[in-house]
């Protein structure tokens, strides 16, 4: 607990510019895990999304974190503090509930967050840089998650960035049934916004298309909807009402030129983190352009009504963070138990051996027996000692070391 720490950025103080810089691809993540591994990080987790990045891990110190990350994105140091967040301990695990559960989201509520979070330490498994702390910890989120979705009402409404850019298509374009709709990436955020707009709108004038057609032909076949190739881009743009952008490059794959073709009104969202439309598009007099922080400001109808949610989820949160507690404080004291054990066992059989050889009549399996049920005894009135919410695990363990002299057995 007080080597794990979170730091990070977010969209409270960093805006789609800043938090662009920081943006961790998924190149980058693979060096920053193969870096981290060399310097003795044992277990790491990367989160980078539209509204955040944040790593999770444990290390000596905060800030080879902050260098891992400065290091493999575009971003300094110097402008990192300036927007940062760091958190230590138990702190970082009321954050990660926090984060997960959609309390923290620029859309309160967000659903798709916790898909985005488990992904990340999906991917920390897979590098074995996931212990079995954060593991439990990422489960115990995904199940506060869940009971605040099927408990509440707080994930109800415009919980989502797709969900918003809908919404807001619904409240400015005239006919909104009607319009052709070009989709331009179909990644996660892709995905949701095409369910969004088919659930929403009834629209089905939608077209897909992915650097990776495989992809776009995967989402389309599931929705029954129309893919075109990379190469047919500028000229779809050009028959699109409405283009929405849910592609994740490290720079614009729309821009100026995307658009020369473009000759009539054109609504163009976009939903990447950095920016994946250039600001230049809006020179053309038929574009208007709207980026995913403007959909976040705007004002759902819904939302007094899930932030009356708020104190229930969080006692949800506490709730669940309470058994995650309570299984972090058995693995707390499991090793000294055990520990405790082995030098009670030890104890028993020079006893048992002793006195073999001092009395005559001397019953050596009843002995064993009867130590062993003693020793089971003994050991089990200090576990429930420890599971008592009125003790200091510390202290105790503390205690029980010096008394016993168990890292002296250990060390033996």
């Amino acid at each position: 607990m007080k080597k794990f720490y979170v730091i990070g950025l977010n969209y409270k103080k960093a805006d789609a510019e800043i938090r662009g810089l920081f943006s961790v691809d998924e190149k980058a993540k693979t060096a920053i895990m193969l870096e981290a591994k060399n310097i003795g990080i044992s277990s790491l987790s990367i989160l980078s999304t539209c509204n955040r990045t944040e790593l999770y891990g444990f290390a000596d110190h905060p800030f080879q974190l902050i260098k891992l990350l400065c290091k493999y994105t575009k971003g300094s140091i110097e402008e990192f503090e300036k927007v940062a967040y760091i958190y230590k301990g138990n702190d970082t695990v009321n954050h990660l509930f926090k984060v997960g559960t959609g309390l923290d989201s620029q859309v309160l509520g967000d659903f798709e967050i916790i898909s985005q979070l488990r992904k990340s330490f999906d991917q920390a498994k897979e590098e074995n840089m996931l212990n079995s702390y954060m593991e439990r910890l990422m489960n115990s989120v995904v199940q506060a998650s869940k009971k605040i979705k099927t408990q509440t009402t707080i994930s109800t409404g415009a919980t989502s960035v797709s969900y918003a850019s809908v919404q807001y298509i619904k409240n400015t374009i005239p006919d909104f049934g009607r319009k052709n709709i070009l989709l331009f990436g179909t990644g996660e955020i892709g995905r949701n916004t095409v369910e969004n707009l088919l659930k929403h709108t009834q629209n089905k004038r939608i077209t897909l298309i992915n650097r990776t057609q495989i992809n776009a032909e995967t989402v389309a076949s599931k929705y029954d909807l129309i893919v075109k190739g990379f190469e047919e881009l500028e000229s779809e743009i050009a028959q699109a009402d409405i283009l929405i952008v849910a592609t994740g490059a490290p720079i614009p794959t729309v821009t100026k030129k995307s658009l020369q073709k473009v000759h009539k009104p054109l609504l163009v969202i976009d939903l990447s983190i950095p920016k994946n439309v250039c600001d230049e598009v809006v020179e053309n007099n038929w574009v208007q352009k709207i980026h995913l922080d403007e959909l976040s400001q705007i004002i759902e109808e819904t939302y007094y009504e899930r932030e009356a949610q708020i104190p229930e989820a969080i006692e949800i949160i506490e709730e669940v963070k309470q058994e995650f507690d309570a299984w972090v404080n058995t693995r707390q004291f499991v090793p000294t138990i055990q520990m405790l054990k082995e030098k009670l066992n030890d104890i028993k059989s020079n006893e048992i051996n002793y006195q073999s050889k001092k009395l005559i009549d001397f019953n050596a399996e009843h002995a064993e027996i009867l130590s062993n049920r003693m020793i089971n005894k003994i050991i089990t009135c200090f576990v429930t000692y420890f599971k008592s919410d009125e003790v200091s695990i510390e202290d105790g363990l503390e205690m029980i070391t010096e008394v016993f002299q168990l890292e002296k057995t250990a060390h033996e």
